[in-house]
Parts: C-alpha cells; structure tokens; sequence
C-alpha cells in the first residue's frame, strides 16, 4: 500500500501547468522506480487473471499510453498494481511535438485538453528504455503494450511506413503492439480511420506481422486504437476491417474533439483532445457497438472517462473485457488501480 495518499500531493501538483507536473511525476517515478522510493505509490496487483488475445492479463486494470510516452517509467507504474501498461505513443524518429501549451486541465469536469502530438525521442530511445526495465524479468505478473505511431512531417500517403517500421523496432519486446491511428493531435492522421485507408494499412501491418513471427517465432498481437468520434456506420467498417485482417483486439476510444461537455468552462475552447469524464458516454457507447459488431469473442480494452470504481464497472457492462486509465490517475491517483480492479473482480 503507498506510503504517500495522493490527496497530500495533488493541490502541489494542481498549483503546476499541467505539463509541467506531467514531467516533474515522470522524473519523479523514473528516478524513484525500483529504490525505497517505490513505496511511495505502491499497489498490491489484484490478481484476477482474464485470458485475451492468447494473452494471460493478470487483472483487467491498465494503463493507456500516452502518460509514459518515452516508455521511462515502466517498472514504476508496474508497482501501482496495473495488469498491463501500454506505453507510447512512438514515432520512427524523435520530434518534439506541438508548440507549449498544450495540456490544459479542466477540473470542474474532471477532464484534461491535450494537443501534445506524439512528442517523444524516437524509436531507438524507446526501445533502449523498454529494455532496461527489469519488472518482466523479476518475475512480477505485467503485460507491456507498445503504442506506435506516425511522425508528423510524414505525409500521410506514406504514414504506412512509419508504422510498420516502428512494428518491427518494437516486435521482440511487446506483449502486445497497439497501432494508434486516431490522436487528434496529429494532422490527417484520424483519416486513416477512413475505409480504403485503413483497409491499406491494416493488409500492410498484417502483412509484415505474419513476416516477423515467422523469423522470430513468436505471434505478436496487434490492437488497433480508435477515436470516440465515429458514428454507427463507420464503427460497423472498422469493425469489419479489423476482422478481416485478423487484428486480435481493438482499443476504445481515444480522446474526443467535441466540446458539448464542457462548453463554457476555462481552456474548453483550446484545441486538441478532452479526456477525462466527459469523454464516458461517448466511449461507452463505441464499445457497446463494436461488441454488437464483433460478437463476444473479440477483444475489445474499454478506455475513457474512467475516473471511479464504478466507471470501470460500468465499461466491462458496456461490452470492454478489460479496462485503462490515464485521467483518473491525475485526478484519483494510484489508489484507482487497485480500486477498479477489486470492483470489477467483484461483479463475478
């Protein structure tokens, strides 16, 4: 159990930009992770394995990319209790993102605006830093996700590049491999959501999966990350694509651009993705379509707005079979993890 209640830190964090306190935690959990330090936001891991994708998750609580982007803190935000951490997202080449600001926190919503746009070092840090984090190799029940992406001065005519060449960099060391094709925070890059398009990328990253598990013997699978934006129709087509190419499970959602939640607030206006809790219904109302589509044997992992014991519940009753966090982290803190996940072990 965390030695530090995250209710003593978060007026600190809180009285911070957004992003600065995003940095100062990370610098916090990179330099704390695997010292005494650790006991400072420790979780036990409630077991409650759950079998997807020939995958064992050790529960169904994770943690959606996007927090640890460099894949820093690993053995860190293993410790607060989590199944499986994504992180990510990862471009072939370093870039620095969007011009600062760009992460505003609405708290009156519970809700945070972010247009960071895939800043990180690049592929080579990555992997480097993947590898040097010893959770796995101790032992300690985690699954590792690894979320690629496209560079931004890539045209999106070529984007296809971009992932497959972040596929094979990250291949060896995943549990699973997420392919984000619905940030809104990088130009063009939800259109890849499109019909065509993602029928073109999805043939080409199955192509090359089937390639790289034949020479290093292992299947790796791939989940595909959508936005919550997407009305019935195009939910029916991804779901179809997404079959068609034997993709083994699909994230829900990302961020969304509506603002009808938060109109009037301060930083509503300002450009980019809401998370948070205005961000629930709508990805409820994803997941609840793509299990109609998919049938019940599909993988789906429900994220959005999960800000509550009760909202974890409440995506596994829409139709997710596991679940991830990242705004209910800076809100709640560490103690949602286990929170969630002894919540939803409860329901059976």
């Amino acid at each position: 159990m965390s030695l530090l209640p995250y209710a003593f830190a978060r007026p600190f964090l809180f009285g911070m930009d957004a992003e600065a306190a995003h940095e100062l935690t990370m610098d916090m959990l990179a330099r704390g992770q695997r010292t005494p330090l650790q006991w400072a936001w420790c979780n036990e891991t409630v077991s409650d394995p759950v079998q997807l994708a020939g995958l064992t998750f050790p529960n169904r609580v994770g943690l959606a990319a996007g927090l640890d982007k460099n894949a820093r803190c690993i053995d860190a935000l293993a410790a607060m209790g989590f199944g499986f951490v994504e992180v990510g997202t990862v471009t072939p080449k370093a870039q620095p993102g969007n011009p600062k600001p760009r992460m505003f926190r609405l708290p009156e919503a519970r809700a945070l605006i972010n247009r960071l746009g895939f800043n990180n070092e690049g592929l080579d840090a990555f992997i480097a830093n993947v590898r040097r984090s010893q959770v796995r190799a101790q032992g300690k029940p985690l699954l590792l996700g690894l979320n690629i992406g496209k560079n931004a001065a890539t045209p999106i005519e070529q984007a296809t590049g971009d992932y497959l060449a972040c596929l094979e960099g990250v291949y060896p060391h995943a549990d699973y491999v997420t392919v984000n094709i619905s940030s809104p925070n990088t130009q063009n890059l939800r259109a890849l959501q499109s019909d065509e398009a993602l029928d073109a990328l999805l043939g080409a990253i199955a192509d090359h999966r089937e390639k790289l598990a034949a020479a290093q013997g292992r299947r790796v699978p791939i989940f595909v990350k959508i936005a919550p934006d997407l009305n019935e129709a195009q939910v029916a087509v991804i779901a179809a694509t997404l079959t068609r190419h034997g993709m083994d499970g699909v994230v829900a959602t990302n961020t969304t651009i509506a603002r009808d939640a938060v109109q009037g607030l301060p930083h509503a206006g300002e450009a980019g993705g809401l998370s948070g809790a205005p961000v629930r219904e709508a990805s409820n109302a994803v997941i609840r379509q793509l299990r109609a589509a998919l049938g019940p044997a599909f993988p789906i992992v429900g994220v959005g707005g999960v800000m509550s014991a009760e909202d974890a519940v409440g995506k596994i009753r829409a139709g997710a079979d596991v679940v991830q966090i990242y705004t209910g982290l800076i809100y709640e803190g560490p103690a949602l993890v286990s929170r969630a996940a002894r919540a939803i072990r409860a329901m059976r």
